[in-house]
């Protein structure tokens, strides 16, 4: 009798486990997968909005890990792909 109660007094904390990866785990993973997969596929004359706020066109790929983005005449400036870059402003499959 013991041991059921004491299994019954995991059942909530199992629930609460499921609802959070549910709602808020896998969510976050997906946006996660999303987001490397856009960084990956950036290529010159792509519209990019940073993670500052800036919106640029990429100019060219250095490395795997940067971009250097235009973001007005003359002014070109090396933004970190993975953690600098936020959107792709021309994207057709942009959620809205």
């Amino acid at each position: 009798m013991s041991n059921a109660a004491g299994i019954g007094q995991f059942i909530p904390l199992i629930l609460i486990f499921v609802i959070f990866y549910f709602f808020l785990i896998r969510p976050q993973q997906k946006k996660v997968k999303e987001h490397k997969a856009m960084v990956q596929s950036l290529k010159r004359g792509d519209k990019v909005v940073t993670s500052g706020g800036i919106v640029g066109t990429v100019e060219r790929i250095i490395d795997n890990d940067k971009v250097e983005v235009m973001i007005s005449e003359n002014v070109k400036v090396e933004i970190v792909r993975t953690t600098g870059i936020q959107s792709l402003l021309n994207n057709t499959e942009q959620k809205k």
